[in-house]
């Protein structure tokens, strides 16, 4: 029976992702610290962190893994039309301390998040070294919807999104699976798996093959087209 490990904060090595608890599913350790240079082993090894206000910092690595190839972007034909006559504009990395206080907002179905202070800090800082990103959809002056995630080498992988307005979050996906298909990007890890995302276009992956493309999708090049807005 697997055991969590906890983290020695002098030290950034990780358990094996083949370590992780099946129940709750993914959970690999706890403990450490959300430094950058943490943050970015841990997302190389298919490794997030994902905890609640009062909770140890808890480390995850789920099987299977949701993931989204760009190419393979499904858009229903009311999307289309919406995407078509839309006012919204949308932006890269023009406000991503906004976008990440508005992902940690509270929801319609909870007050909890899992975006706490600490967290917004550590992204906003892996954000200044150029590794984290976000997507901004306006409405005029108004931030709507948006999202933001980490991208290594050929990866982007998603952390959160959120939606004043109707479809607001979507466009924010869309444009975002649009510029990384541009960019030369392999795939989206999408974490944790919903409707929503199914419905787009994304798949279940094992963890052995989501690890075997990670090591070299992280270290492949893609054009880098962040500072470009619409």
């Amino acid at each position: 029976m697997s055991q969590l490990t906890w983290l020695h904060p002098q030290s950034l090595d990780f358990p094996s992702p083949e370590q992780a608890l099946d129940d709750p599913n993914g959970l690999l350790a706890m403990g450490g610290d959300l430094s950058p240079a943490r943050l970015e082993k841990a997302y190389r090894q298919g490794i997030f962190p994902w905890y609640q206000e009062g909770q140890p910092l808890l480390w995850w690595s789920p099987d299977p893994r949701t993931v989204l190839f760009p190419e393979d972007l499904h858009l229903s034909r009311s999307m289309r039309k919406f995407l078509g006559r839309t006012r919204f504009r949308v932006t890269f990395d023009q406000d991503f301390p906004a976008v990440i206080a508005a992902c940690a907002e509270p929801r319609d179905y909870t007050d909890a998040t899992w975006i706490t202070r600490d967290m917004q800090d550590a992204y906003c800082q892996l954000h200044l070294l150029g590794m984290a990103h976000s997507v901004e959809v306006w409405d005029g002056s108004q931030l709507v919807g948006g999202l933001y995630g980490v991208a290594l080498g050929r990866v982007f992988f998603g952390e959160s999104m959120f939606s004043r307005r109707d479809n607001a979050s979507k466009t924010a996906f869309v444009e975002l699976v649009r510029r990384l298909q541009a960019s030369g990007f392999d795939m989206i890890d999408c974490q944790m798996p919903t409707d929503h995302l199914f419905s787009l276009g994304a798949q279940a992956m094992s963890r052995d093959e989501f690890q075997r493309r990670l090591k070299a999708a992280c270290d492949g090049k893609v054009a880098d087209h962040w500072q470009q807005s619409d």
